[in-house]
């Protein structure tokens, strides 16, 4: 049983997988202040509120874009399961061929989504992920990662959009039931919704008219779900999937943890 963690600026998704299969997958927030015992703390009650077994836990693997709480997220993870996590980063076994201008910095969720994606599902990819940032990457038919369109997210800009103007309130994001709103809440939830599902859709065909054929299109990360039904393009929602890739990357390069458990 492998526990995996993907540390983003918003939140901390947290799963485990036993034999392939996922027990859970969760989201805390993620908290620059907090502690590696907070964090092991969190990580403690996730596994009694799942009722699994923490000392099943055989190795761990972590992807991270928020430096800052790297070391302190494999400090808890060692507090609490007594391993050092597989961390992605460069010289990791990925089996994806990273095609931009300066790999190093390609972000470690985009690539753990892409592994997923291209052991899961038929290439070429896009890749949608939902978060702090909306995210396009594109995978072609030979495992290239070619590259990604980066753009603030829902929350991002509702966020900044209240900040900036005096009147408008901080509204929830929910299933809009209209295109058309009559508040200031309605309006500014139903065109944030709308207007990102809209730009997803115009996104994809101009990705597939720059590539000269069609993609299967995969959506994961927190917001995904309610936006995905609003697009008019084919769009799989898949919230394992940076699970999934953890997964893969870990075993691609568990040997790595069994030989220095022996040397140590």
């Amino acid at each position: 049983m492998i526990l995996a963690i993907d540390i983003g600026n918003t939140n901390i998704v947290i799963g485990c997988i036993d034999n392939e299969k996922i027990l859970f997958n969760e989201r805390v927030s993620t908290d620059h202040r907090a502690t590696d015992l907070e964090y092991a703390i969190q990580l403690k009650n996730i596994f009694e509120i799942h009722r699994t077994d923490l000392s099943r836990i055989e190795g761990a693997v972590m992807s991270s874009v928020v430096p800052s709480v790297t070391g302190i997220f494999k400090r808890a993870i060692k507090k609490l399961v007594h391993t050092d996590p597989i961390i992605v980063g460069p010289g990791i076994k990925t089996g994806l061929r990273i095609m931009t201008d300066n790999p190093v910095q390609l972000g470690s969720d985009l690539v753990v989504d892409a592994v997923a994606g291209i052991n899961f599902y038929k290439l070429p990819l896009i890749i949608i992920d939902m978060g702090t940032a909306t995210t396009m990457s594109v995978v072609d038919k030979d495992c290239n990662y070619l590259g990604t369109a980066i753009i603030p997210g829902m929350r991002t800009s509702l966020d900044a959009l209240v900040s900036g103007a005096a009147q408008l309130p901080k509204v929830y994001l929910e299933q809009p039931k209209r295109v058309i709103g009559t508040n200031s809440t309605e309006c500014m939830m139903n065109g944030i919704m709308h207007f990102t599902a809209s730009g997803i859709d115009g996104m994809i065909e101009r990705i597939e008219e720059e590539l000269g054929y069609k993609c299967t299109v995969l959506a994961t990360g927190g917001l995904s779900e309610i936006i995905v039904p609003l697009c008019r393009k084919q769009i799989i929602y898949d919230d394992d999937l940076l699970l999934k890739g953890l997964m893969i990357i870990y075993n691609k390069n568990k040997e790595r943890v069994d030989n220095y458990e022996k040397r140590v």
